[in-house]
């Protein structure tokens, strides 16, 4: 598991001015965003970027990235492409909208120059970062999540990565579980999203020899996880009565288009995503396999009524329980 439990969120850089570039990449590192960037530049090479499965939280776009003013023609590309990624257009000489095409502004969250980042950064907090997960919340979850994939798959090495936050809604893999959530304190839903054919590889190494393993066998060992994990949720976050929230009835249309790999909750919050890396003891030159986790508490979430039951170590610790 990671030694920290900060989200952070992953932010496409489209700049070509190598001049900017440490400032640019000291605001990310101080706004808890990892920077990423196309090794080669070009409209199409970046569309094709978007058009894979990347998880991102925003694209930070150059006005002039690939030549005068074209920054404008790759944002309308992209806009069509990954509509709900919010765009932060960096400007020469002025920030605001003034000589951008009205259309064109409502593209963008914020125009900005690299003389002054305080419009940025007040527009990345309240586009990116404008829901915060607890720490202690983002923790129990990894702790509960590896306790899970690690016994279903014991001779696997299991690693979290930085948990992050992401805007966009690109499906990973091939297969994913849902399953709803829902305490006094948030009510939304959980997935698990993997590949399947990578993901039966790592299932195989388990399995004597000659033992075949079909989807349905994925199926089965992720739909177990799925409920392990809401299970350790439910056992930590869920057996409280305080609080001020009730649950409620509202109801939204989950949308899931599966030839773009998309799915919608109906709510433009961040999600919470953090990813798994499995490796097979048995087959350690093997490329690893990745499970990923999102959170959307789309219909319910007042973290600030979250009481964490306390762990039966502490229990020990504090004499309230004893070997019998």
């Amino acid at each position: 598991m990671s030694s920290t439990s900060t989200v952070f969120s992953k932010i496409l850089v489209l700049d070509s001015l190598a001049k900017d570039s440490e400032t640019i990449k000291a605001l990310c590192e101080d706004s808890a965003l990892i920077a990423i960037r196309p090794q080669e530049g070009g409209a199409a090479n970046v569309l094709s970027i978007l058009g894979s499965n990347i998880d991102l939280g925003g694209i930070m776009l150059y006005e002039n990235y690939g030549g005068p003013m074209a920054g404008l023609a790759l944002a309308r590309s992209i806009n069509d492409l990954r509509p709900e990624l919010p765009i932060f257009l960096r400007r020469d000489r002025q920030s605001g909208n003034a000589g951008i095409p009205e259309k064109d502004a409502a593209m963008f969250r914020c125009a900005y120059t690299a003389a002054d980042l305080s419009t940025l950064r007040a527009s990345l907090d309240s586009s990116i970062f404008n829901r915060v997960y607890p720490t202690a919340l983002v923790r129990g979850i990894a702790e509960i999540t590896q306790a899970s994939l690690g016994a279903l798959l014991p001779h696997c090495d299991l690693v979290m990565e930085t948990p992050y936050l992401v805007k966009d809604r690109i499906i990973f893999g091939e297969v994913f579980t849902l399953i709803g959530i829902e305490t006094n304190w948030c009510r939304g839903y959980m997935m698990l999203q993997t590949g399947e054919s990578d993901f039966l590889g790592l299932a195989m190494g388990d399995r004597a020899p000659g033992e075949a393993l079909t989807f349905r066998d994925l199926n089965s060992i992720l739909g177990e996880a799925t409920n392990m994990i809401w299970g350790g949720f439910k056992s930590r976050y869920a057996n409280h009565t305080g609080g001020t929230n009730v649950a409620s009835s509202v109801q939204v249309p989950i949308i899931i288009n599966h030839q773009r790999r998309f799915i919608s909750f109906g709510s433009e919050d961040p999600q919470l995503c953090l990813k798994y890396q499995f490796r097979d003891r048995k087959n350690p030159d093997a490329e690893p396999v990745y499970v990923y986790q999102r959170f959307v508490f789309n219909l319910n979430w007042s973290p600030e009524d979250m009481v964490e039951s306390p762990a039966v170590e502490s229990m020990f610790e504090s004499g309230e329980l004893e070997l019998f």
